[in-house]
């Protein structure tokens, strides 16, 4: 057999064709895996040598080449062979280059099936710890944000109409939480993703008596999988991985599209910096928050990788299907934009100016303190339909004549309900309505500060 013939080639009469080989080759993406795939095989060496199927010599010989190996992988050396498929064919021949047949010996008691997998899971859980410091980062980001503006006051929304009066800082810590789940979906899907497959061989197992949990340890596995059909079948991970990102990034996109508000001549609640923003070629006053835009827009390049992984694996039947060749430039990618949102993002509310006169004048607009005045009827003993009736019916004569409930009289008040009395202008102000609020989870100034707080205390332990 030559040396650039497949592994596979004595079963064949003919050569595969260069469109077949086109077709099917995935080393043009898969080449990520290379230092993942040297690790696994250095550890499946030494499993051999334990087992007795090489001698010392012929490991010392396999390791130190495959060491040679990952070093020309590191430094940008290693010729990559697209009619050799994917990552692992490439290096077993580069191998077989360096120490000739013995190279061979190294794939003893494996298959690419379960190889792919155990460079998967090993790239996935490097790629996971890198997806969760991005999002420590966005949480210090945010929470040194809100700590720095901790008394700017904003209107709150829902349906995007101007609510009730709160904090900017609590409004940023709302995103604190979303991204603590984030972290925690990620945290968890690694988990059952973090076993070990090698050993699973194509997928009923290997009769050569190989230590496979010494294998796992060594790679830095909790454990192996516990069935070899599924092991190598299984994408499970991949999946897991996907939603959690999925839903990493519909919280990006929702930043996103407030800071599109926000930095917007309508709002004016903040200023992005200049070189956070893009201009236009033809009006030269346009300053547009493109990357807010491009985040927003990515989303959708995730949330598609899970629909497709998902499309890809609900119709195939056990064990190993060459369909879940498709997972990889998918994982890859998705990857690569949630850590680039990640960082984008972070630098966006970082950099952005808080113009704290326009959020708390909005916040001080559209009767956005009705809701104290209702709550104010409520302690004076009146049922609270009956309340949220009379201060509909105040707004409703307020904004007919053009006035606030910052220039109502009591006067005014009374011809609504006999118990107002002087004390009802306390819960007509903004930052009134803010102070009264009780609960740690609300927006009231003493209870955010300790969100902040117990924010710092959360991501100090991760350090």
């Amino acid at each position: 057999m030559k040396k650039s013939d497949k592994p596979w080639a004595g079963r064949f009469a003919q050569k595969t064709k260069k469109s077949v080989e086109k077709f099917t080759e995935s080393v043009s993406y898969d080449w990520r895996l290379a230092p993942y795939d040297v690790r696994a095989s250095r550890a499946h060496a030494e499993g051999l040598r334990r087992a007795g199927i090489i001698s010392k010599s012929e490991h010392q010989r396999i390791d130190r080449s495959l060491r040679e190996i990952l070093d020309e992988i590191v430094n940008g050396k290693f010729r990559i062979l697209m009619e050799l498929e994917d990552v692992h064919m490439n290096i077993e021949h580069r191998l077989k280059e360096k120490i000739g047949d013995l190279a061979g010996k190294l794939h003893t008691a494996r298959s690419r099936n379960d190889l792919v997998s155990a460079d998967l899971r090993l790239y996935l859980k490097d790629a996971t710890t890198s997806v969760k410091r991005g999002i420590t980062l966005m949480q210090k980001t945010i929470v040194k944000k809100a700590e720095d503006n901790i008394g700017v006051l904003m209107p709150g929304y829902t349906h995007l109409q101007r609510a009730q009066p709160v904090l900017f800082a609590h409004h940023l810590m709302a995103y604190y939480e979303m991204l603590a789940r984030d972290y925690g979906r990620l945290t968890d899907a690694a988990r059952r993703g973090d076993v070990c497959p090698l050993g699973s061989c194509a997928l009923a197992g290997s009769a050569l008596p190989v230590d496979w949990e010494a294998e796992a340890r060594a790679l830095g596995f909790a454990a192996t999988t516990r069935n070899s059909i599924d092991a190598v079948s299984d994408r499970d991970f991949v999946i897991e991985f996907f939603a959690a990102a999925a839903v990493l990034m519909v919280h990006l996109s929702r930043f996103a599209e407030e800071i599109v508000l926000w930095s917007s001549q309508e709002f004016g609640f903040i200023t992005l910096p200049d070189e956070a923003c893009t201009g236009s070629s033809i009006m030269p006053h346009k300053k547009n928050p493109d990357v807010a835009e491009l985040i927003r827009s990515k989303t959708g390049r995730v949330a598609g990788a899970l629909i497709a992984m998902i499309i890809t694996m609900k119709g195939l039947p056990l064990s190993y299907n060459r369909d879940l060749q498709e997972d990889k430039e998918n994982v890859f990618d998705a990857v690569d934009t949630v850590m680039s949102c990640l960082e984008m993002a972070s630098e966006l509310i970082g950099g952005a100016r808080i113009n704290a006169d326009v959020m708390e004048q909005a916040a001080d607009g559209d009767f956005t303190a009705s809701v104290d005045l209702t709550d104010y009827l409520v302690l004076k003993g009146i049922p609270f339909r009956t309340a949220h009736q009379i201060a509909g019916k105040i707004v409703k004569t307020l904004e007919k004549s053009g006035k606030s409930l910052k220039n109502i009289t009591l006067g005014e008040l009374r011809k609504f309900s006999s118990v107002f009395e002087e004390d009802v202008f306390s819960y007509l102000t903004v930052r009134g309505s803010i102070k009264r609020k009780v609960g740690s989870f609300s927006t009231a100034p003493g209870e955010v500060r300790k969100s902040i707080r117990r924010a710092r205390r959360e991501l100090e332990k991760r350090q």
